[in-house]
């Protein structure tokens, strides 16, 4: 009798989700991207050799997902990536003047300025371009602005305990014409140190920054900046707060980035790039960690759906807080994309 209801229910279960999903919109999507590209590392020390590699493999990003419409108010979306990680899960409302959402996307602060393809699509992320990545959050859009509160991101500076009563807040506003765009955002996050020798210690960390773009007939420009302070704290890039000597040190950072790109035909885009992206304690004395990238590529479609993108490219790690050379990285090779 046990084992009937059991069936009962798991039958009743799987007609109730199959009455969901019917009644539901699904569109599914994927994108299997592979890396082939050469490279050399120099560490910037004379007595060792320069370190050559080749990089053959499924990207990162690849993915496979879905958006869902179940009426005019109620959707969503989700994305699963090549280790099966969480990239996107999240619901939305549409309550006419504007869109609520629950779960995780890209947080507003988010843009994609460049399309360099190394790192798998490393896009200057971090490397000129700020980047708060995919997060948990409840998120407000409404006409062209964006209001979220976010998980935040808390580490343990000094290794003292962490209090942390407040989310991260972000918001961003887009304004999009004919042949420009123009991107501002701002963000804010704070939590305390417990026990220090100091009693309790706030770490805060910002960000504010933007960027725009125009295109010149077959032609276009991107531009970015930001500066943050304490981001590695706040979940994004590197450059963390410290606690020496009885006091929280915090850690400036500010970076920039520039695309300039041609599309030659329907099938064909020439792009460059260069970033920039800076970060130090403050303190007297100290010393900009500093690291650039350049790059240029052709993107190039071979048929709807599959393109492939050649691209070379240099990544200069400067100096570090002692003022030594990091060395730098130099790679050239191919993207291949499949969009299914």
């Amino acid at each position: 009798m046990k084992k009937l209801i059991v069936i009962l229910a798991a039958i009743a279960m799987v007609g109730a989700f199959t009455a969901t999903s019917m009644a539901a919109e699904w569109n599914f999507y994927g994108s299997s991207r592979f890396a082939s590209f050469y490279t050399t590392l120099d560490d910037a020390n004379p007595a060792t050799e320069d370190v050559n590699n080749l990089e053959w493999q499924h990207q990162t990003n690849a993915r496979i997902g879905a958006n869902v419409k179940v009426n005019d108010q109620i959707g969503g979306r989700f994305e699963m990536g090549t280790t099966n990680n969480k990239r996107l899960l999240y619901g939305t409302y549409n309550f006419g003047g504007g869109e609520l959402l629950i779960g995780q996307t890209y947080t507003p602060s988010v843009s994609f300025y460049s399309n360099s393809v190394y790192n798998s699509d490393g896009d200057l992320l971090n490397l000129g371009q700020f980047y708060n990545g995919r997060k948990e959050m409840i998120q407000l859009k409404m006409a062209g602005f964006k209001v979220a509160l976010i998980k935040p991101n808390v580490i343990a500076t000094g290794g003292f305990d962490t209090e942390s009563v407040l989310p991260e807040i972000e918001g961003a506003y887009k304004f999009k014409g004919d042949n420009f765009f123009v991107d501002v955002y701002a963000g804010y996050q704070t939590y305390d140190l417990k026990g220090t020798p100091t009693g309790d210690e706030s770490v805060d960390s910002y960000v504010v920054g933007g960027g725009a773009g125009m295109d010149f007939g077959p032609m276009f420009v991107k531009i970015g900046a930001f500066m943050a302070k304490n981001q590695e704290n706040y979940g994004a890039g590197s450059g963390a707060a410290t606690y020496v000597v009885n006091k929280v040190v915090d850690n400036d950072a500010y970076g920039y980035l520039a695309v300039v790109g041609f599309k030659a035909s329907d099938a064909m885009t020439i792009e460059a790039g260069y970033g920039d992206t800076r970060n130090e304690p403050d303190v007297d004395g100290s010393i900009e960690d500093e690291t650039t990238q350049y790059y240029i590529n052709l993107s190039y479609t071979i048929t709807p759906g599959f393109f492939v993108v050649p691209e070379i490219g240099y990544i200069d790690f400067k100096e570090d807080a002692a003022g030594a050379e990091e060395g730098d990285f130099t790679y050239a090779g191919l993207k291949w994309q499949i969009n299914f």
